[in-house]
């Protein structure tokens, strides 16, 4: 046998391990609400091929490819506890088993790491909750996308309608064309049908109320059977607490904007200050893309070394705020032709750090170029540190958070050295820290953060709902603090 030979029978023992993971995974996720994660990324509904990639990502960030002959024990260990609603993370549990030294067997060591999630200590899956999309544009799709892909236990939260003004003949089915196919982030996972007499759409088994409606004073959603449901507004029209307030009707008990909130309307960025949230708050902000691309980063370089002062120059994709070509636009540069020029613009990315980091004393400046690409931004994140590091220092930090810390569904590592931006369309996190390009002198340091300003941004959006919504559980093994 020749070493090709040998190493086309490695892959093969490789496929039929993941293959027969999925099974498995689909039922923890269905029957117990168990979502399995590798590494902070879901297995959930993934192919073979998806599995087998995400195993060997963990190369780029570990420095060694994980094997999936290496986590299957794991996932079998799962499968004989009694597990509640949780998260758990079998790339975690294969590395922090490797580093015991108490000879413990897999599954007890499993049971030992996922014991909060079993027995006695599990909760109870919870009763759904109802969400409204106010709005349906890039964003509103998106976390569409995302919502309907969570439902598959049957628990969690439910898209139960959209509201939209009226567009003209056949306007369901435009939009839910626009939902089944989208030239960025590809084919919507699943199947759409359109029930245009009842203003319906099904999609994978969701049925979702398309409501025609001018303003939000017009709506009552009892009678569409919605209740204690959570509005997410992605039109951007209100953004402060008065005029998001219009939509406190019935069958409304939150609202949440997907752009930055004014006023006194708090500033979340999931993973640095959802903690901070209030129970009976009501109207709150996701803040923009931008702000939840910096905040993580700036919350750890902030922990670890200090940070004194910083400036972030954002490198960002276009958007439907611009012009096509150039045309009246009632600020100064956005009426250009978005995809034949650079544009300088401004951006409340800064100024937010404050909202969603008050601890943080160093005074933070911003600016923002629009440039065209449709998607995927990078932000220049520029800090003076409190404490001189070498640039190893630095990278194995971040490496380290975007592997343990609770920062890990936010921050990403990647050691690629030909990485560019249509790279990170789809990725869930809410940044990615570019090895390559990360410079450190003394006590300045430069770090290149990637962000897809869309979709990594709907998924802190849902990360932030399913924490209001009390549908987000526990990770485990628990990450390092």
């Amino acid at each position: 046998m020749t070493v090709n030979d040998d190493s086309f029978t490695t892959w093969n023992h490789r496929e039929e391990i993941a293959e027969s993971m999925i099974p498995i995974i689909g039922k923890l996720h269905r029957e117990r609400d168990v979502t399995v994660l590798l590494h902070s990324r879901s297995l959930v509904n993934k192919s073979v091929v998806s599995i087998l990639k995400t195993h060997r990502f963990a190369r780029q960030i570990a420095g060694e490819e994980l094997s999936v002959t290496e986590t299957m024990p794991f996932l079998q260990a799962l499968t004989t506890l009694d597990l509640g609603p949780s998260q758990i993370d079998i790339g975690m549990l294969a590395a922090t088993y490797k580093s015991d030294d108490r000879g413990l067997s897999i599954e007890q060591f499993t049971a030992e790491a996922v014991a909060g999630a079993t027995g006695a200590n599990k909760i109870e899956r919870r009763e759904g909750r109802d969400v409204v999309l106010y709005g349906f544009g890039r964003i509103g799709r998106l976390v569409a996308r995302l919502l309907i892909e969570k439902a598959g236990s049957g628990n969690g939260l439910r898209l139960r309608a959209i509201v939209v003004r009226g567009g003209g003949a056949q306007d369901i089915v435009k939009r839910a064309s626009l939902l089944r196919r989208d030239s960025i982030h590809g084919q919507f996972q699943g199947t759409i049908t359109v029930d245009e007499e009842n203003s319906t759409i099904l999609a994978n088994g969701n049925e979702i109320k398309v409501i025609y409606a001018n303003d939000p004073s017009e709506l009552d959603y009892t009678a569409y059977g919605i209740k204690n449901a959570i509005l997410i507004d992605n039109t951007g029209k209100w953004r402060d607490r008065e005029g998001l307030s219009q939509h406190l009707r019935p069958g409304i008990d939150k609202v949440v904007l997907t752009a930055p909130g004014k006023g006194d309307v708090p500033n979340i960025v999931h993973g640095v200050n959802h903690d901070t949230i209030k129970p009976d708050e009501q109207i709150l902000s996701c803040a923009s893309c931008t702000t939840n691309a910096i905040v993580p980063p700036l919350k750890a370089m902030d922990d670890e070394y200090g940070v004194l002062r910083g400036h972030v120059e954002t490198v960002h994709s276009f958007t439907n705020d611009q012009n096509l070509l150039d045309n009246y636009h009632k600020s100064e540069r956005r009426g250009r032709s978005a995809p034949l020029n650079m544009v300088i613009t401004e951006t409340g990315a800064a100024s937010a750090v404050a909202k969603a980091l008050p601890d943080l004393k160093a005074r933070i400046t911003g600016s923002s170029i629009r440039v065209p690409v449709p998607d995927v931004s990078i932000a220049i994140l520029n800090l003076q540190l409190a404490r001189e590091a070498s640039r190893e220092e630095v990278l194995d930090y971040l490496r380290d958070v975007s592997l343990t810390s609770p920062l890990r569904r936010q921050i990403d590592f990647i050691s690629a050295p030909d990485a560019v931006s249509s790279d990170f369309i789809g990725s869930r996190h809410a940044s990615i820290v570019d090895a390559g390009a990360t410079k450190v002198e003394g006590d300045n340091a430069i770090l290149y953060l990637w962000y897809d300003n869309e979709f990594g941004y709907s998924c802190q959006v849902i990360r932030v709902v399913q924490h209001v919504s009390g549908v987000e559980y526990p990770t485990y093994p628990a990450p390092a603090v």
